[in-house]
């Protein structure tokens, strides 16, 4: 399939997930004109309100007004009045920051684990197998809790709660380190089988084996014929592996009060915000997209050479 043809498919794929979004958010009980007038707001006051929003609308409208504003770059206001543009671009650079660390240590952390795993054996190996299988299978938030009960409540070594600075990022350093290690982990789990399979699977090929016959060093061998049949499999996991950071960051910014987009998407939950649900999946979204299409290129190229 052509890249040309892939791109569309996932922008179709994106712009259906956020029409179920404004489909799910528009079943939920109550509205956005409720939440923002509170309580004791009057039916009529909530009706005028709702007319302000739009919401009166058919929701097919409303989600066609909407997508034509995303597509100039506008994607409205929030129920309270503010423009929505700008509460992302105060609040999703700390998120990237808090996604694109965690990224990284699992890039590292799997690929030294899983070559390590596939290049030895015994009893130090076969402890990853059970290791990897439970970091992978227990949720972000259990991790996250664990971390807080461990690191900060049991030893004091490192903050459970995150200070925001001046910059709208975190205070310091060490307010990084539990999020990003919650995020973490459950990747490098993952991650680290997904390598370690991976190379097995390229190591066993005919031409690593004669390679090996020919006297070619240990590392040569690595670099040169495990390594471009194994980076197709191992790219396309780290690839899936950004979606699945950019979910569990919104969970671990609420467990850690982190400044990002996680505080965000729970109060626009609780006002029935629909436009800034949106607006969070249809950015979140479009990283996974762009790293999805790097992912592809690199995967190109690696099996352009092995031809």
């Amino acid at each position: 399939m052509s890249f040309a043809r892939l791109l569309i498919r996932r922008v179709i794929l994106l712009i259906a997930l956020l029409a179920t979004v404004f489909v799910a958010v528009d079943l939920l009980p109550g509205s956005a004109a409720g939440a923002v007038l509170g309580r004791d707001a009057t039916p009529e006051r909530i009706a005028a309100k709702e007319h302000e929003l739009g919401l009166d609308r058919p929701l097919p409208v409303r989600f066609v007004e909407w997508l034509s504003g995303v597509a100039t770059g506008d994607f409205g206001r929030t129920a309270r009045g503010r423009s929505i543009n700008e509460l992302l671009a105060d609040k999703f650079p700390p998120t990237l920051l808090l996604g694109g660390i965690a990224f990284l240590v699992t890039v590292v952390a799997s690929l030294l684990l899983g070559g390590w795993w596939a290049a030895r054996r015994g009893a130090s190996t076969r402890l990853l197998q059970p290791t990897t299988t439970a970091a992978a299978a227990i949720p972000e938030f259990v991790i996250a809790t664990l971390l807080i009960l461990v690191f900060s409540l049991g030893t004091g070594w490192l903050p459970a709660v995150t200070i925001t600075g001046r910059s709208g990022f975190p205070a310091s350093p060490d307010m990084l380190v539990l999020p990003v290690l919650a995020l973490a982990i459950p990747q490098i789990g993952w991650n680290t089988r997904v390598v370690r399979a991976a190379l097995l699977d390229a190591a066993r090929a005919p031409h690593v084996e004669s390679a090996a016959l020919d006297g070619l060093s240990t590392t040569t061998v690595l670099t040169r014929h495990v390594l471009p049949f194994a980076l197709p499999t191992i790219v396309a996991s780290f690839a899936t592996t950004v979606g699945m950071l950019l979910g569990g960051a919104l969970v671990v910014e609420t467990i850690f009060n982190y400044p990002g987009l996680g505080a965000v998407l729970a109060s626009s939950v609780a006002d029935r915000d629909t436009s800034l649900i949106a607006a969070v999946v249809a950015l979140t979204g479009v990283v996974v997209m762009a790293m999805l299409a790097a992912a592809d290129g690199i995967r190109a190229w690696a099996l352009r050479g092995r031809i």
